[in-house]
């Protein structure tokens, strides 16, 4: 009998992945990347001319199509496995990721009168221009009482969806009025793909929220947001949502022929990249946290009855694994805080030293930042370049460093930054054990989880926890694979539920990170530290970065007139 494989596409924040997984060993057969054609838009259109404000961060919705068409048709080319026995693929996204499409789902940028309005292209996860609008949408449903407010530790973001659709509504009514549905991109590929419009329950539960029991919001509620909004879920949302692990329909004739698989493949409905990788690394029970390490840090944690959990990004009932409770937290800026470093503060001997070893500048500050011991720079570091999401949830904070002196180097500064993650990671942790979900165990993916082993040591160390690190280069793609797999179902040779594909496909390394008990010590007295810098500039008691950001803005509006 012929062995069986499942496809997984991953849609990260700066490129799409494939891979091929046999569904019998999780073994991956064949990888793809395709960067963006466009990227990350967070200055200017395609057109070179429309110019976007601060905070502003788009994507092309062609630059998915363009994943589809290539890193498909490669894996099976790379592998040369007959498609028929490709049984079943899922897709994964960022989120919230969102765009407005009309009634055949074609998004409205692809339209001649809006090519040029930023507003009807995709708005990115790490969108946070509608920071005004979610702060509003905070204190409305604050004065209201709104119970879903604690299902999200007290905060909306500026990243999630309502916000996001009331800043077009207020700034661009047109994109707005002509906007069919508001859709996740993740679903807006399964519709793609299926011809169905299945809105996945992760998303949908914690980015746009919903409620397994309680469903949307009020009426009344997106009325006081804005009397045009008072409709909103029913015209141009959804309350039909499909939960993890469901079948979204199967692969159309016209998307067999871009990507090469057979039409009627199944595909499942879609899932949010933090969440997926979640059973990729065996976590199908309480206690243990994944941390999905890239360009931000998502921390995903089961439990087994609801909590309020203050600061978090949310807890959604079956959100990530059938049968729990889910919890999500997050950081908004780690790797994009060290390419921030590398891009802007590494001087040009450090540059040329990299490029005579031929080593990657980031493995050269890790070999100078290692002659230091904990503590011995006398610097600290807020983490929060690109605002903070979890436990303050407030993407006005800026980042700091403190104790710089004349003799400072640029490799300490570079540990710091590191440090300064591993700090806020230990806050979430905290925060979660405080309101009664215990974590005992780490667990890591992602690229910096796979490479870094400098910094995944100083995690264990601030966080005085082992690390286990997934064995899968690509677990989130491997994670959607899984599920994948189940859509197929049993009788086609996949699995008839996550918990059973998780025995056969995940993968975790025999190795794994144990806490240096002398560096606990000292990370113990910097933590604290940490924590005081933390509540002082990001809880109220100087809002000296909010008033320098507000300086800035005014001042770039004053100039752009």
């Amino acid at each position: 009998m012929a062995k069986k494989y499942s496809l997984g596409v991953d849609f990260g924040t700066q490129s799409g992945r494939a891979v091929l997984v046999e569904v019998g060993t999780g073994n991956i057969v064949a990888t793809a990347v395709k960067d963006y054609t466009h990227g990350v838009m967070d200055e200017y259109l395609p057109d070179g001319k429309t110019k976007l404000s601060h905070d502003w961060a788009l994507q092309h919705p062609g630059d998915y199509i363009e994943v589809l068409e290539e890193v498909i048709p490669f894996v099976l080319r790379e592998s040369g496995i007959d498609p028929a026995n490709v049984i079943g693929m899922s897709i994964d996204f960022t989120a919230c990721t969102m765009l407005p499409v009309d009634k055949e789902g074609t998004p409205l940028c692809f339209k001649e009168e809006f090519v040029h309005n930023p507003h009807g292209y995709v708005k990115l996860w790490k969108h946070h221009a509608a920071q005004p609008q979610a702060n509003r949408l905070n204190e409305i449903a604050a004065k209201r009482g709104e119970r879903f407010l604690e299902r999200y530790g007290g905060k909306i973001s500026s990243e999630w969806l309502i916000p996001k659709i009331m800043q077009v509504l207020e700034e661009a009514p047109e994109v707005f009025n002509a906007a069919d549905k508001f859709i996740e991109a993740a679903d807006w590929i399964s519709f793609l793909l299926t011809g169905n419009e299945r809105r996945n329950s992760c998303t949908a539960g914690y980015k746009a929220l919903w409620s397994k029991r309680e469903g949307y919001p009020s009426k009344d509620f997106f009325k006081a947001l804005d009397p045009r909004l008072e409709n909103l879920v029913d015209e141009k949302l959804s309350r039909d949502i499909y939960p993890q692990g469901a079948k979204a329909g199967e692969l159309t004739g016209r998307m067999a022929k871009l990507t090469g698989l057979l039409p009627g493949t199944a595909v499942a409905v879609s899932n949010v990249d933090a969440h997926v990788a979640m059973p990729a690394v065996g976590i199908v029970e309480p206690g243990k946290m994944l941390m999905i390490m890239g360009t931000s840090t998502c921390h995903m944690v089961l439990g087994t009855e609801e909590k309020m959990v203050p600061g978090i990004c949310g807890v959604v009932e079956d959100g990530i694994i059938p049968g729990y409770m889910g919890y999500e937290a997050g950081q908004s800026c780690v790797g994009d805080h060290f390419e921030w470093f590398i891009n802007n503060c590494v001087p040009e001997s450090y540059m040329n030293e990299a490029r005579e070893r031929g080593i990657n500048i980031h493995k050269l500050l890790r070999e100078k930042a290692m002659k230091f011991k904990p503590g011995e720079s006398g610097l600290l570091a807020l983490d929060w370049w690109n605002g903070n999401r979890s436990v303050l949830v407030d993407a006005d904070l800026t980042g700091l460093i403190i104790g710089c002196t004349l003799a400072t180097r640029t490799e300490e500064i570079y540990r710091a930054l590191i440090e300064a993650t591993a700090y806020g990671t230990n806050m979430i942790i905290e925060n979660f054990e405080k309101h009664g979900i215990t974590i005992n165990e780490l667990y890591a993916c992602g690229g910096i989880a796979e490479k870094d082993e400098f910094m995944m040591q100083i995690y264990a160390d601030v966080t005085n926890r082992e690390i286990r690190i997934s064995a899968s280069p690509q677990t989130v793609a491997l994670g959607s694979a899984m599920f994948g797999a189940v859509a197929a179902g049993r009788e086609k040779g996949g699995y008839d539920d996550i918990f059973e594909a998780a025995k056969h496909m995940a993968k975790v390394k025999e190795e794994y990170y144990k806490p240096n008990p002398q560096n606990v010590e000292i990370y113990k007295k910097l933590y604290e530290e940490y924590k005081i810098l933390h509540d002082y500039f990001g809880r109220g008691a100087n809002d000296v970065m909010k008033r320098l950001k507000k300086i800035k803005l005014e001042h770039s509006y004053k100039e752009t007139k």
